[in-house]
Formats: C-alpha cells, structure tokens, sequence
C-alpha cells in the first residue's frame, strides 16, 4: 500500500494575542492519498488560512505532526521549508501574484529560476505548462495585457511547471466573474482528471463542490462529508 502524498497527524496550532491564548487548530488529522481532489471549505476565523499555511509549508504546528511525500516537514528549518515548497508544492493565489514586468512565460519560469534549471529547459517546461492551459500563444504577453482569467491562467502554468506532487489553490476564483471562474475551475477539474492532487481552499460551497471530497473547518476542526453523514477529523481518528 502506498502511502499518502499529506498525512497529518493530530496537528494543533495556537497564537497569543495579547494576554489570550488562541487555539486556531485543534489536534487535527486528515490523509490525502495521490490523486485526490480535496476541497477545504470554511469562512473568515475558522482555521482555514492557518491550516493551509502548514499544508504549504509556510508556517510549522506547534504540536503533531505533517508528513509530504513521505518527509515530516512539521520540523524542518525555514531554509528547509524553503526548498519543499519550492519541489512539492505548486501556489495558486487568489491574486494571481503575477511580477508586472515579467512576461507570461517568465512568470511561469520562476519556480524553476530558482531551482537553478537552465535556461533552455525552463524555458520549454514553461512552455508546455501555458499550452495546457490554453495560453501558448500568450507567452510573450505582460500581465497588464492579459485579462484576470488569462492572468490567474498563467499562475496555474507557474504552479504546474515544475510538475510538484501538490498543487494548492487557495481561493482560485476569489477576484474573478462567475463565467471566468467556471473557466478556471474546469482548468482545475482537468488537471485532476490528468492525475494531479489538488487541495482547494474557498469559502464557497458551489465552488468546493467541484471536488472529490469536501472537508469543512468550523473553529479549528476539520469535518468531511461522506454521503449522507459528517465525520469529524481529531485525535488521529474518524469520529461520526
């Protein structure tokens, strides 16, 4: 049996503010296997942003454990941190984080920039990952001549050239129209349906729906549905 691409194992995370301790994750555990589509849904003060920056690495529990790919990574150093974001885990942010003067393709180079790929390599991953989403003669475009769907188009490019394990999308569709946002959200399904694991982080219940699974964050714990009934992820086990 394989194991999982995420196993997270009774992962907690509190904050001070001020004199008040604030418990923003409540020893949690869910395992997301390759291949998986998994949305995680919930509003403003949930948990949901905290649990997501541990997902991508960019911040660490204080209690429990992740595993990505096999590698506890609930430990590492920033400098370690640094690198498993940059292998394992392709970003796509709500505002596209696009760098103005860059062109299309150059964005979408970024990531394999810095993993020191030369330059004709990166430059034919890159193009390869804005042809698969429909922007391969948009290249040699700026962002400021691409509209918000061809820009959060190009984020997914850039998410997916360095082909990563993990692609996270936290709110993909955030700042765009209903139309534009089916458009992305079918990119995504695709990918799926090519075989990538996506995590989906929204507030949006139509839009978490497109998922395989729905996991909801209420108040620090996470609860999936499964057909008709709601299991709750704590203490390293499925409680209905």
């Amino acid at each position: 049996m394989t194991e999982p691409l995420i196993d997270v194992r009774l992962m907690k995370k509190t904050y001070k503010l001020g004199d008040e301790t604030v418990t923003a994750l409540k020893e949690i555990s869910l395992t997301v296997e390759k291949g998986d589509f998994v949305s995680i849904i919930g509003s403003s003060g949930s948990g949901k942003s905290t649990f997501m920056n541990m997902i991508g690495c960019l911040d660490r529990p204080d209690a429990g454990e992740y595993l990505l790919d096999g590698e506890n990574v609930g430990k590492m150093k920033s400098s370690q941190l640094a690198s498993i974001r940059n292998e394992k885990i392709g970003f796509i942010f709500q505002n596209f984080n696009l760098l103005s003067k860059l062109t299309a393709i150059e964005n979408v180079e970024l990531p394999l920039v810095y993993r020191g790929v030369k330059v004709p390599e990166r430059r034919e991953k890159a193009l390869q990952a804005l042809k698969k989403v429909g922007l391969g003669d948009r290249w040699n475009h700026l962002p400021s001549q691409l509209s918000g769907g061809q820009q959060q188009r190009v984020a997914i490019a850039r998410a997916l050239a360095g082909d990563p394990p993990l692609l996270l999308a936290d709110e993909p569709t955030g700042a765009l129209d209903h139309k534009t946002s089916g458009d992305i959200l079918k990119i995504v399904k695709d990918l799926h349906e090519q075989g990538h694991t996506i995590i989906l982080i929204t507030h949006d219940l139509e839009v978490a729906k497109k998922a395989s699974r729905i996991v909801h964050i209420y108040d620090g714990e996470l609860y999936e549905e499964r057909g008709d009934k709601r299991e709750l992820h704590i203490h390293g086990m499925e409680k209905h």
